[in-house]
This record gives C-alpha cells, sequence and structure tokens, in this order.
C-alpha cells in the first residue's frame, strides 16, 4: 500500500524557486477560489460571497508569497508530475493593522476580508498587550495566513504534513508561538485535530471572532457552512 509520503514531495521553498512560487500562487488561488474535489465544491467562504476572481487572487497571493517567502515559511506538495498541489504560507511578521481600504477596481472586495482579518487580528493584539505588558513584536510567532490544497486524495494528510514541517521549524528557531485566522469550520477542525492548535480565548475567556452574520457584506454566508473568523493559536 502506498503512503502519502510516497505520493507527494514536501520543501520549504526559497525565492530562488521562482516556477515554485508561482505554482504555489495558482494552488493558494485555486483553492480559495474554488476548487472540485470528488464531486464537491471547496472554496473559502468569503472569497465566494464576495466572488472575487481568480487573476486579481493569484496577483494578491503572488505578492505576498514574494514578500515574505525569505523568511522560510512557505511549504508546498509536489504530486509525481511536480505539480503543487497543496500550500501552507506563513510570515514572522507582528500582525499589521492598515486602517483603510488598499484594494481597488475589479479586487474592491478584497477591502472586506482585510478588514475582517483586522478586526480579530487587532483584538488578539489588544489582548496579548494585556497578558503579556508588551507589544507583539516581528520575529515572535509563527502567523499561518494561507493554505490551500488542490489534491483530490490525502488532503488531510498533505495538511498535517505542511503544517509539521513549519511548525517545527518554528519551534526550532525560538518562536513563541504559531497563530492563524480560521475563516471557516473545516479549517478550525483541521487545525485542532492535525496540529493542535485551539480557538483563542481573551482575558474575559470570549473567543476573538468576527461573526459574519454582523458584517452586511458577508451576512449571505449561511451560518452553516461558516459563522465567523477566529483566532487560533498553539503555543511552541
Amino acid at each position: 500500500m502506498q503512503t502519502t509520503l510516497d505520493l507527494y514531495t514536501y520543501e520549504i521553498i526559497t525565492k530562488q524557486q521562482l516556477d515554485l512560487i508561482q505554482k504555489a500562487a495558482d494552488c493558494l488561488a485555486r483553492s480559495f477560489i474554488g476548487v472540485d474535489v470528488s464531486g464537491k465544491w471547496v472554496q473559502e467562504p468569503m472569497v465566494g460571497q464576495l466572488n472575487i476572481g481568480y487573476e486579481d487572487f493569484y496577483k494578491f497571493t503572488k505578492d505576498y508569497l514574494e514578500s515574505t517567502i525569505e523568511q522560510g515559511y512557505c511549504a508546498v506538495a509536489q504530486d509525481r508530475n511536480h505539480n503543487v498541489v497543496g500550500v501552507l504560507a506563513g510570515d514572522t511578521n507582528a500582525p499589521e493593522i492598515i486602517g483603510e481600504d488598499i484594494f481597488e477596481g475589479s479586487f474592491y472586495d478584497m477591502n472586506v476580508i482585510l478588514r475582517v482579518l483586522e478586526d480579530v487580528d487587532k483584538r488578539f493584539m489588544e489582548d496579548y498587550k494585556k497578558r503579556n505588558g508588551k507589544e507583539i513584536k516581528d520575529g515572535e510567532l509563527l502567523h499561518l495566513f494561507m493554505l490551500g490544497v488542490t489534491a483530490e486524495h490525502n488532503r488531510h494528510e498533505i495538511i498535517q504534513q505542511l503544517g509539521n514541517s513549519l511548525i517545527t521549524k518554528a519551534s526550532s528557531q525560538g518562536l513563541k508561538a504559531v497563530l492563524g485566522e480560521a475563516t471557516n469550520p473545516k479549517s478550525i477542525r483541521v487545525m485542532e485535530k492535525y496540529h493542535n492548535m485551539k480557538k483563542y480565548k481573551d482575558v474575559e475567556g470570549n473567543y476573538i471572532v468576527h461573526k459574519y452574520q454582523d458584517n452586511s457584506k458577508l451576512s449571505g454566508i449561511p451560518s452553516n457552512i461558516a459563522d465567523g473568523t477566529y483566532i487560533l493559536i498553539k503555543d511552541l
């Protein structure tokens, strides 16, 4: 019997690997926009609700990878034909709150997603400061920003291998925790199950969550698909 390690190879990519960066950006963009997995449509709920197009999202993803790749936290899974079928991309930057619209034209609605992420990040940063008496600095946390899998088979194993490689590296480099914004229950379940990440509770014991039903642009997302974006964390 073949194991998933026989079917896929894994590596953390570098800025010299331009072809792999493009393939990784494509894999992420396609998985967020939506892919057919064995007859089932899988997509990121906010991207689907806002009807964001592939070209814009690909450019956004590629720009992100190019700006963070040298930090060494973009892992890819490739099949035997060297297609990138899974990507987990992160960075060690402290969360940044821009607080204004930065996307325009056909990509304008990406500002809605940006504001959701900034809302939960800001509340997390405020809570972090309350707990620790200081601001988060660059290089303290691994921020897992984008996860995309286009493979039809062994999807969970791919997520597990990608996450293991980045979390092991973060731990070996002395980072304090792994942080992510999970935008749907599937992401939460997978990160809880395979990487022992947990929904973050603030000092009052409340989850940090941006509820879609309270957002006029996102209230059309059915609550059985996703109810909000949560902060997930794992101490290292």
